[in-house]
């Protein structure tokens, strides 16, 4: 059997920036193992496979090492990128359906595409010698979402220059952790470390910012919100706040479209 795959970078407008992810549209869902096997040979930090259903698209999301997450900003951005630009969706939005996280939508203008997806809430939690020892610098707050960790530092360039102890990450209950702080040039820049799921620092994590837009959000009183990632890629996001729903936007651009045999 063969599957075409798109490999896009996501939240950048230009090549070999942002975050790189494969969508594999298919015809009908394969057996998980073989989605798992297709993402682990595929290597990048996230696979989407999605099957059209009726008027919307069921999506999932794989890492390289195997497991499904919950919810990916950048990979189901590329899947949109994928269907408004090759796969003739003709409409100005697209409508999927995670098993796991619910409906999400994408909307068109211009080059600009908009994620909506379900905001994260937090809550407040002790900083303990197993939070101090994921990094070198000891964060001013700790937050726990859903799935991840928010730590939240003085500035940009901790951000920039954080060391993280990935063994240490490892050992936490969660997908990952974020860190954070207000941004020189824009309202907040972060980064992203998941070694448990096989990424030691993701490029850029639009899931991530469904847990940043509603901290900064409350620090800054503001509803529209500029942001950075501050990997070695770098990714930069528009983020806007709207009730318990999140609007995370950016660009794509595409790498290549090849086939594999399965």
């Amino acid at each position: 059997m063969k599957i075409t795959i798109y490999h896009v970078d996501a939240f950048t407008d230009k090549v070999f920036a942002g975050n790189p992810a494969v969508v594999c549209p298919l015809n009908g869902w394969l057996q998980d193992e073989l989605l798992q096997k297709i993402a682990m040979e595929l290597c990048v930090p996230e696979t989407a496979f999605y099957v059209k259903q009726n008027d919307r698209y069921e999506i999932r999301w794989f890492t390289p090492a195997g497991a499904e997450v919950d919810l990916c900003g950048h990979a189901t951005l590329a899947a949109a990128f994928v269907l408004f630009n090759y796969e003739c969706c003709n409409r100005h939005i697209i409508q999927f359906h995670s098993p796991r996280s619910g409906e999400l939508t994408v909307t068109k203008s211009n080059d600009l595409l908009s994620l909506n997806f379900p905001a994260d809430t937090i809550i407040s939690v002790n900083i303990t010698k197993q939070f101090i020892d994921c990094f070198d610098i000891t964060p001013l707050k700790v937050f726990k979402g859903k799935t991840d960790y928010l730590f939240v530092f003085e500035n940009e360039e901790t951000i920039k220059n954080i060391l993280p102890d990935l063994n240490a990450i490892a050992q936490l209950s969660a997908r990952g952790v974020i860190v954070t702080a207000k941004g020189d040039t824009v309202d907040f820049v972060s980064r992203f470390f998941a070694p448990q799921i096989g990424i030691n620092e993701d490029p850029v994590t639009g899931s991530a910012h469904t847990t940043l837009t509603p901290y900064w959000k409350n620090i800054l009183n503001k509803d529209e919100l500029s942001a950075i990632q501050l990997s070695k890629r770098k990714g930069y996001l528009k983020c806007r706040y709207s009730s318990d729903r999140i609007e995370i936007s950016g660009q794509a651009e595409l790498f290549l479209i090849g086939e594999i045999n399965v």
